[in-house]
Parts: structure tokens; sequence; C-alpha cells
């Protein structure tokens, strides 16, 4: 009885997690990804200039680095001095690789003084999905 039980609660599970593994639209490889999150506060005098390198230095990134997967900047509702940065490399190797760009070493640079605070969280990738445009 619980052997039919066992299978029978297998079965839809194992269809899904196969479903998951071959959509387009899911990381295979989703272990050997970098993730990480950086919280980041602002002097709110410097939001609209921090803003300006932010956006160069992430576009440069995406275009240029094989192996930048996601760069996402958001601001805190109603808090625009307090930004979140999520970022998604291929490898660690690709996340070293970044820190030693010379876009990123001039964000750097540019940015020092914006920063009031920031704090770098490391992750653990679970499942990571997302739709084309």
């Amino acid at each position: 009885m619980l052997t039919k039980l066992f299978i029978c609660l297998c079965r839809p599970i194992a269809t899904v997690c196969a479903i998951l593994a071959i959509q387009p639209g899911y990381s295979e490889s989703s272990q050997e990804r970098t993730v990480r999150i950086a919280e980041l506060e602002i002097y709110p005098d410097q939001v609209a200039a921090y803003k300006v390198a932010l956006k160069e230095e992430i576009e440069t990134s995406i275009r240029v680095e094989p192996g930048v997967l996601t760069l996402y900047a958001v601001s805190v509702k109603d808090h625009p001095n307090q930004i979140l940065l999520f970022e998604s490399y291929s490898n660690q190797a690709a996340y070293q690789s970044h820190l030693q760009t010379a876009h990123f070493r001039k964000y750097k640079v540019q940015t020092q003084s914006m920063v009031k605070s920031l704090n770098l969280i490391e992750t653990d990738p679970i499942l990571l999905g997302s739709k084309s445009k």
C-alpha cells in the first residue's frame, strides 16, 4: 500500500522536474552560477549621479562580458537612495573577471564618495528562471 502511494506521489513530481529541466527559461546549471545581492545606501544628494554611473557600468558589463548574465538595479519604493542590485554570473571565474574589468573599476572609483554603505550578500541559487523579451 505504501509503495503504491509512494509511486503515485513521485511520478508527478518527477514529471514536473523533467519539464522544468528542459524548459528554455530555466537555468540547467544554477549550481555553477554565482549570484549576489548588493544593498547600497547612496547619499541623497548623490542619487542622480550614482544612477548615471551605475547605468554605464551595467550596460557595458552586459554588452562586453559573456559571463555576466544578469544585472538588475532597483530602489526601495519611496527611498530612492536605497539601491538593491541583483547580479548573476555564469560561474565564480566570471564574477572574479568582472571585478577586474576597466569599466567596473571606473564605476567603483566614480561612486566611492557617493556610497554611504554597502552590504554584499552571498547566495546559493535554487532555481533561476526568466522569460525572453
